[in-house]
């Protein structure tokens, strides 16, 4: 049983930086990989980085892809996302998810673990 906790959320105006942490429990950590996702009001939840459980790949959508960047300190138990050049449109609650030895597919949502989410506003 793994529990993830996000924080990092707030306020901001474009141009912006935020950095979103996703703090994991259990001491198997480094088994699963792991995704952040978000889902803006009335919209599906979408996709926005992934991070083997090494740490070697990373994965964006094309909408962050040079403004974000996905990180993960085994240590710690904790993975980040640093949001940079913050845009309206990146407004949504922000999700992170973890996979049990995900190697493959890492951008659909058939994660095995869910946070509880981090709101992101940003304002124009």
């Amino acid at each position: 049983q793994v529990q993830l906790v996000e924080s990092g959320g707030g306020l901001v105006q474009a141009g912006g930086s935020l950095r979103l942490s996703c703090a994991a429990t259990g001491r198997t950590f480094s088994t699963y990989a792991m995704g952040w996702f978000r889902q803006a009001p009335g919209k599906e939840r979408e996709f926005v980085a992934s991070i083997t459980r090494s740490g070697s790949t990373t994965n964006y959508v094309d909408s962050v892809k040079g403004r974000f960047i996905i990180s993960r300190d085994n240590a710690k138990n904790t993975v980040y996302l640093q949001m940079n050049s913050l845009k309206p449109e990146d407004t949504a609650v922000y999700y992170c998810a973890a996979k049990y030895l995900g190697v493959r597919n890492l951008r659909n949502t058939n994660y095995d673990y869910w946070g509880q989410g981090t709101q992101v506003t940003v304002s124009s």
